[in-house]
């Protein structure tokens, strides 16, 4: 019995080919290459987890009454102290974790959507569309950022509903430039005007090629959004036009903190660093996504990682 000669690769061919990574993996492999962003990305899972298990790992209800605990400072039975009316500093901290971060992930949804289409077009048919959708944006961006949140809930009233719908007309602005200038940089590309060519639709040049080319900048300013979001509503529910009480949220608890910053600091000091940490976290990574979905720096760090 013979066995067939297998045929001999042709010259210069590649030994083997193996195929593409999907680009997903690759940008999460260099994302994990990044200390700094891994590390980030991790604690900020990390507290995701504690805003969806909120109540299974609160030890106690945010607003259970202990008179005779009132100010106590850490301790085993309460490492966050109590505040002045007894109840837990840590099971507050931990269940205004799901509101701060409902209010935020909505605000930036709704910026994100809003805004994305409105640079989208803007980028995309120019002229006079551009023209009136950007000067629409420049009114709504001439006004500072808290005071038109303030003038939207003093119209819709306090909540953690409106304060997202308040934050999330502040920042649709952002989400509208950086969209519109990142689409005027791929419009022109030879994929696209090839595409146009063999007479593909507006919806499917949109779809297909401008957005997901465009998409990088828009991620990374969705991270760094995030931040500001979280750090909106605090500032928000501290004023008194966000979270109302009794619900428990980091500005909220801040806000209630402030008289007591002379006698029990631990009221203030822990919703504090929760913002802190939230914050500085979803900045870091912000940084991390705008180093790895840059293409001349994916291109030095994956030469780096080989």
């Amino acid at each position: 019995m013979t066995v067939p000669a297998q045929k001999a690769p042709e010259a210069g061919a590649p030994a083997s080919l193996r195929p593409a990574r999907p680009r997903w993996r690759e940008t999460l492999g260099l994302l994990v290459r990044n200390p700094t962003a891994a590390v980030a990305g991790l604690v900020l899972l990390a507290i995701v987890l504690v805003a969806v298990f909120d109540e299974a790992l609160a030890p106690s209800g945010p607003n259970e009454i202990a008179v005779e605990d009132r100010l106590r400072p850490p301790s085993w039975a309460h490492p966050f102290g109590t505040d002045d009316l007894g109840r837990d500093i840590l099971s507050r901290v931990v269940l205004g974790a799901a509101v701060s971060l409902r209010v935020g992930f909505l605000a930036v949804g709704i910026a994100l959507v809003v805004g994305s289409v409105i640079g989208l077009l803007a980028g995309f048919y120019g002229r006079w569309v551009d023209d009136v959708l950007m000067r629409v944006m420049d009114v709504l961006f001439a006004f500072p950022a808290v005071l038109l949140a303030i003038a939207v809930l003093a119209v819709r009233g306090p909540g953690p509903g409106n304060t997202a719908l308040a934050i999330g007309i502040v920042y649709v602005p952002i989400f509208a430039r950086v969209t519109r200038a990142s689409v005027l940089g791929v419009r022109e590309e030879v994929y696209v005007r090839a595409s146009r060519s063999v007479g593909a639709s507006d919806w499917r040049l949109l779809t297909r090629h401008v957005l997901p080319n465009a998409a990088p900048p828009i991620i990374v300013q969705t991270s760094i959004s995030l931040a500001f979001a979280v750090l909106a509503e605090a500032a928000l529910s501290f004023l008194g036009l966000g979270t109302q009480p009794p619900d428990p949220s980091w500005g909220l608890m801040l806000a209630e903190g402030r008289g007591f910053i002379d006698l029990a600091w631990w009221l203030a000091f822990f919703p504090g660093m929760a913002i802190f940490v939230t914050v500085l976290c979803f900045n870091l990574l912000g940084d991390g996504l705008r180093d790895v979905l840059d293409p001349r720096q994916r291109t030095l760090m994956a030469g780096g990682g080989r």
